[in-house]
């Protein structure tokens, strides 16, 4: 028996990184961090990522990682995907070292989104119509194979980051994408072109233990009007298990996650519903990102962080037979700039917005005096609230009355001989 002590690798414990720190400390195991993200995007966004960690390893591929495991003093139980960009080396990594994870033959088509629509089409889950591309000139003609609209995407991005809207062929034909690199800094070299899918499109949350799956619950997004969008948070709202959509949902997010080897650990899956069936648009195998996670936190009995470890370390949470203990219903906004991009002049209601009732988290991303884009991901939303409620309605009347609260003042022009305003860092603020 190994007298070194126990540790749960934690790969790429960034943004909620410091949750899966602490809880594995709280159930006595040491933090070992690998990361495998680009120094550049952990040197400008997360200088501190390591300040915390009992050890930290750098590695972008399981031969790597591996070795460096092996050469450290710890007695390894788990290995836990703590963020969307190291799902894939997670499993595999985990697989070399013999510790509970996921089909690790299938983690690619977890991670990469031109994959994921291939193993769907193989085993005949229904998906949009789709064409792989290398380079916007393609799209085009994948445009006419898929039909239009269309949706262009880069196949190892997230947070609809790069994702656009193609309405018809002369929009294709003159298609430029400002983002050369995905959200976590890697060259964008290939594209998935696919039909745009009409219906309501709902977030489903759900962790699984050992092949079994439970619905933790589900948010919809809802937009203002019935145009066709390419980002989808606007008004996120917590659906209610007696929605009519709710079980043809859950059925279909269950039968997804077993046809692609997920048998442990949380999961985000977004499906769209219309009158043809459910439509997978992706499967996310971690936690939630946004609101969801911290307000399992603050409102209900999961311990997504500890909950997580536990599923990783082949134990069954309590969580998969016991009461959630919702009590509260939850929603989120943003307060997009969906005009021009400008210069940020003030963020009206805002001190209002922190007082205002049920909102338990302010996200602030721009200053006075920012460039401030068109909102296009959630990289660069202006503002977010997280909201609460004691029922759907109180939420959904809550949303509405802080769009009539808060409001973005932007300066779309430009005086004659001015200079741009350079893009600064966005601030977060979690109040």
């Amino acid at each position: 028996m190994s007298e070194s002590k126990p540790a749960v690798v934690l790969l790429d414990p960034v943004r909620t990184g410091e949750g899966f720190k602490s809880a594995a400390r709280d159930k006595g195991y040491a933090a070992v961090s690998v990361y495998s993200l680009d120094a550049r995007i952990l040197k400008n966004d997360w200088p501190d990522h390591a300040l915390t960690d009992d050890l930290t390893l750098y590695g972008a591929d399981a031969d790597t990682v591996v070795s460096q495991l092996a050469a450290a003093d710890y007695d390894l139980k788990a290995v836990v995907p703590a963020n969307e960009a190291a799902v894939h080396l997670a499993d595999v990594v985990a697989e070399r070292l013999g510790l509970p994870g996921n089909e690790a033959a299938l983690a690619w088509s977890r991670r990469n989104k031109s994959a994921m629509r291939a193993r769907a089409h193989e085993v005949g889950l229904r998906i949009p119509r789709f064409r792989l591309v290398h380079d916007l000139s393609e799209v085009p003609k994948a445009g006419e194979e898929t039909g239009y609209p269309a949706i262009v995407k880069p196949t190892m991005s997230a947070g609809a980051h790069g994702a656009t809207l193609v309405p018809d062929r002369a929009a294709a034909e003159n298609l430029a994408i400002a983002e050369t690199r995905d959200v976590y800094g890697h060259l964008i070299e290939e594209w998935l072109v696919e039909e745009y899918i009409r219906g309501r499109e709902f977030a489903v949350n759900c962790f699984s233990s050992d092949g079994e799956h439970r619905v933790m619950d589900m948010w919809e997004y809802r937009q203002p009007d019935d145009r066709d969008y390419d980002f989808p948070v606007y008004d996120n709202v917590q659906v209610e298990p007696d929605d009519p959509d709710w079980q043809r949902a859950e059925s279909y997010v269950k039968e997804v996650l077993t046809t692609y080897g997920l048998r442990r650990g949380p999961s985000h899956t977004e499906v769209k519903c219309n009158a043809d069936g459910v439509y997978l648009m992706e499967i996310n195998a971690r936690l939630p990102g946004g609101p969801a996670t911290g307000q399992w936190l603050k409102h209900t009995s999961i311990r997504p962080f500890h909950d997580t470890i536990d599923c990783f370390l082949g134990v069954q949470p309590a969580i998969m037979e016991g009461p959630l203990d919702f009590r509260a219903r939850f929603g989120a906004i943003a307060i997009r700039n969906d005009e021009a991009p400008g210069t940020l002049v003030a963020v009206h209601g805002l001190d209002e917005l922190r007082e205002y009732p049920g909102v338990d988290t302010v996200l602030v991303s721009y200053e006075p005096g920012d460039t401030v884009p068109v909102t296009s991901g959630m990289t660069n939303i202006p503002v977010g609230a997280y909201i609460s409620g004691a029922t759907q309605r109180e939420v959904v009347d809550r949303l509405a009355g802080i769009r009539a609260l808060v409001s973005l003042e932007i300066d779309h022009g430009e005086p004659a001989g001015s200079a741009p305003v350079p893009a600064l860092s966005p601030v977060r603020d979690d109040a």
